[in-house]
């Protein structure tokens, strides 16, 4: 089978076994990363910090961009539903890096929430990257334009 087939069964199973609840939960991860876009471009110096304390210094001004740039964007896309693979496909490196490269250096230990919530936060991208954006989203009215795109 070729991938684009293999796509579309992966997506039509998703979309028989993805309840609401899941789509409220995709909404909340997109708001969330909305707000910590928005953290980034109040805080840039701590952020900045953070580049520069990383394995990758010489960067640090361009990601901070792409970082704030992608959360904000990334993450309205995330909530309504829109694109929202593209949309999760952006927000994955930031992710990885920020689990692998950044939060590390400040340990495992349990008060270390930045690593937590990062770690929470690649795990349900990747899950929506495998399950889709759901019923409650703007890419299921693109498909479906019917009126019975809630049930």
């Amino acid at each position: 089978m070729n991938l684009a087939q293999d796509m579309n069964r992966v997506e039509r199973w998703a979309d028989t076994h993805h309840p609401v609840w899941l789509d409220f939960l995709r909404m909340g991860l997109g708001i969330f990363l909305m707000v910590k876009g928005f953290m980034f471009i109040q805080d840039t110096e701590a952020l900045f910090r953070i580049m520069q304390k990383s394995q990758f210094p010489w960067i640090s001004i361009g990601l901070a961009h792409y970082v704030a740039f992608a959360h904000l964007v990334g993450g309205l896309l995330i909530a309504m539903g829109l694109i929202t693979r593209v949309a999760i496909l952006f927000q994955l490196p930031i992710l990885i890096g920020a689990v692998f490269f950044i939060n590390p250096n400040r340990g495992f230990y349990s008060e270390n929430t930045e690593l937590w919530s990062s770690i929470i936060v690649l795990m349900l991208l990747i899950f929506f990257l495998i399950f889709g954006s759901g019923r409650l989203s703007i890419d299921r009215l693109i498909r479906k334009p019917d009126k019975d795109w809630l049930y």
